[in-house]
């Protein structure tokens, strides 16, 4: 993927909306940020531990994790990801940052794993994962600032989940901001403002019908959509009012649909962006 796993990027290790896969189809949320000699994962839908290796970033290097909801596809993946990074000889701790109830999950995935987290500590003479793993819960405001390094939350809307968090990264002059899962949010203007990158989510409205098809559950899953995320243009507005550097599209919806290709995609967010744009695929590299 990338000749140089120490660059400063973006990687979209997966880029759909939603839990559901389908034969060829891309992997659900989660996403790569390599800034200020950090390796960052932020949210950890099925198929983030694949997609980071083949980043060519170890395993053992992972470092920090960011959960902006714990929606299944943007957590699923969290334990089972540091699981993996564990048994590949996970060399330093680990700090994971999410929504109140974070912790929680990180607690039962443990108490799911005992047996073989156990047998390993025995057998293989691992150290404890729990004694590598730390869990911060946040809320809107300052997250974290450490080596020149600073991540701040915008509590975004995206019912009926109330803590959902937009993150914005800092250092060293660079800024990338993903909105998280939201509806239409005029302020994340402002939490976005002048940011090298705004990674926001994005859906097609044409789309919406098939994709209700094919889920099924349609009346109740048409409604959560259209209350609970952007239409792309929406997030072209977004970009336009915070005057971001680049625009880049991702959690998709729908992300699999045969009639809807880029040029839609593109043609859909021209109409209120006109700068430049990035529409996610997985494994897709995004220079910072």
């Amino acid at each position: 993927m990338s000749a140089d796993p120490t660059r400063d990027r973006l990687v979209l290790l997966g880029s759909k909306g939603g839990p559901a896969l389908r034969p060829g189809g891309p992997w659900p949320s989660s996403s790569l940020l390599r800034i200020g000699g950090r390796n960052i994962v932020v949210d950890c839908g099925l198929g983030v531990t694949r997609g980071l290796a083949d980043t060519g970033i170890s395993l053992k290097a992972l470092d920090l994790v960011f959960i902006t909801h714990l929606h299944s596809d943007h957590v699923l993946e969290l334990g089972p990801l540091i699981h993996t990074a564990w048994t590949a000889g996970l060399a330093a701790p680990v700090t994971v940052f999410g929504p109140p109830g974070t912790g929680y999950y990180w607690q039962r995935f443990c108490q799911a794993m005992e047996f073989d987290i156990e047998i390993r500590i025995v057998d293989e003479g691992r150290p404890d994962i729990k004694d590598m793993v730390s869990i911060v819960e946040f809320g809107e405001g300052r997250v974290m600032e450490e080596h020149g390094l600073k991540v701040s939350a915008l509590r975004v809307d995206h019912p009926p989940v109330t803590d959902c968090f937009a993150l914005r990264f800092e250092h060293a002059g660079q800024s990338v901001v993903f909105s998280a899962d939201t509806t239409f949010f005029p302020l994340l203007a402002d939490f976005a403002k002048g940011a090298d990158i705004l990674v926001h989510e994005a859906m097609l409205e044409e789309g919406i019908e098939r994709l209700v098809a094919k889920t099924g559950n349609g009346a109740r899953l048409r409604e959560h959509l259209l209350a609970s995320h952007s239409l792309a243009g929406e997030a072209g507005r977004i970009a336009t009012e915070a005057r971001v550097g680049r625009l880049v599209l991702n959690h998709l919806i729908p992300a699999d649909d045969a009639e809807i290709g880029e040029a839609d995609w593109i043609a859909a967010v021209r109409k209120t962006w006109t700068g430049d744009l990035t529409i996610a695929r997985d494994g897709l590299v995004v220079g910072l």
